[in-house]
């Protein structure tokens, strides 16, 4: 029988996250019968190379999604608010890597290793959750399957390339200038909108993404939100703190949870690991094991290591968190939830 075969556009296709789409669309050939590549107005005509063939980046409008099945969209929230509708509105199914949908009632907000059933509620639009949020709860899910999840409490150390690509060069720019000597001036983090900007060379900065009234960061209220309605438990527990540090590439997290049942030991939580889907058990800390953000970038998988229980509550555990933040946290996450579209019949 021939295989289906879909019509697909990415949004944002000259973006980070539009190339890495692109790579593992390739990477895992995802049934496509034409690819669209769209984009804003000033980076249209530029030509992108997709499975040795050369196609040309068009500006993105409502007219652009006739005839799509499927669209990945990468291109800022605003944007997304603006043509999602219009592309739905136009027969495609929407998958949106920004925070324009997450908390919208209407629409599920997808891992599909923890919660791919949700995507049969999809009104025409799904969410990919904040990097952060994806490997985190990836990584919990088998835990909180097994013995329940009653609380968690997170510090993130967030790589720099999850703020774009400006954000990069200025970490080498301002690296570059305390080695020789020289005057910074940050221009770009840790919010490029904000009146202060700071060092972010050798430095570590305690704000992602703007701060709210309550004193949390939107960073952090993400990652808060998110991961109570992707395991559908408004009652759980959720604490986080959202930290820049100098790393390109691969966000690391620092993570504790309390479980609800009794009886879990370390072996049991190691085991479940190494059961789940797209995690990877680095921990053997004898021989110093353990996960690193150098060693997760171009990798799929959710790694996670230093496993142990907290030493006065016998719920309580404590874990290390990694991935790469363009792919599980992006790109891949998004190309999965298509790949269970098609799985599940829903993609036409």
């Amino acid at each position: 029988m021939t295989q289906q075969r879909f019509n697909v556009a990415i949004l944002g296709a000259t973006g980070a996250v539009g190339e890495q789409m692109l790579a593992t669309l390739e990477k895992y050939d995802f049934p496509i019968a034409s690819l669209t590549l769209l984009s804003s107005k000033r980076s249209a005509g530029k030509k992108i190379t997709f499975k040795g063939e050369e196609l040309t980046v068009q500006e993105a409008t409502p007219e652009s999604f006739e005839g799509i099945q499927l669209a990945l969209f990468s291109a800022g929230g605003s944007v997304s608010k603006a043509l999602a509708p219009e592309a739905v509105k136009r027969g495609a199914i929407v998958v949106d890597n920004t925070s324009a949908f997450r908390m919208d009632e209407d629409v599920p907000l997808i891992v599909p290793e923890v919660n791919e059933e949700d995507l049969k509620k999809h009104q025409g639009i799904i969410a990919n959750p904040n990097c952060s949020t994806i490997q985190m709860v990836a990584a919990l899910e088998p835990i909180r399957e097994s013995h329940g999840l009653k609380r968690v409490v997170v510090s993130t150390y967030q790589a720099v390339s999850g703020a774009g690509v400006k954000a990069i060069d200025e970490m080498y720019q301002q690296s570059r200038q305390i080695l020789d000597g020289e005057e910074i001036n940050p221009q770009v983090l840790p919010v490029s909108g904000e009146k202060n900007h700071y060092q972010i060379a050798f430095n570590a900065v305690p704000q992602i993404d703007v701060f709210q009234e309550n004193g949390y960061t939107f960073e952090e209220m993400k990652m808060i939100n998110e991961t109570k309605k992707i395991f559908n438990n408004d009652s759980m527990q959720v604490a986080a703190t959202c930290v820049r540090l100098p790393v390109e590439t691969g966000h690391s997290e620092s993570v504790y949870i309390e479980v609800e049942k009794d009886g879990l030991d370390v072996s049991q939580v190691h085991q479940l690991l190494k059961d789940a889907p797209g995690i990877t058990l680095q921990d053997d800390p004898a021989n110093q094991v353990y996960p690193l953000a150098s060693k997760s970038k171009g990798k799929d998988d959710v790694f996670v290591g230093r496993v142990r229980r907290d030493l006065d509550n016998s719920k309580g555990f404590h874990m290390w968190i990694v991935a790469d933040n363009l792919l599980k946290g992006a790109a891949l996450n998004s190309v999965q939830i298509a790949f269970s579209l098609v799985k599940l019949g829903l993609l036409k």
